[in-house]
């Protein structure tokens, strides 16, 4: 037998794609809209994907679509947490936010400030 063990609740937003919403059916082409935008998670590599969806998870935690490198500095904390092994967190965090971008989920406004798509 096989078992599968997902914690619905530690599931980013952007790992959720709503086909129903209030009780009423989510337009087909904005359920598609929403499955090409996250899509591109899956071409990054196994290896850095726990931290890419960390990122954007602590990121999502802010919520405001802009914000700043010092406001992700301070849930440092939290990512070191979750990847006690890494001793450079923040330049980690510098490189997410740069896949982050080359995957189109945020965009750069001016250093350090960022723009959450």
């Amino acid at each position: 037998m096989v078992g599968c063990n997902i914690l619905l609740s530690q599931i980013p937003e952007d790992g959720k794609i709503n086909m129903v919403s209030a009780g009423k059916e989510v337009p087909e082409s904005r359920v598609r809209e929403e499955y090409s935008r996250i899509k591109k998670l899956a071409e990054v590599p196994p290896s850095l994907r726990g931290w890419t969806v960390d990122g954007l998870k602590v990121i999502r935690e802010l919520r405001k679509p802009r914000f700043s490198l010092q406001e992700l500095y301070r849930s440092d904390s939290d990512l070191r947490n979750l990847h006690p092994r890494n001793q450079n967190v923040r330049p980690k965090i510098r490189q997410q936010l740069q896949v982050l971008r080359d995957l189109g989920l945020l965009e750069f406004a001016n250093p350090g400030n960022y723009i959450l798509k």
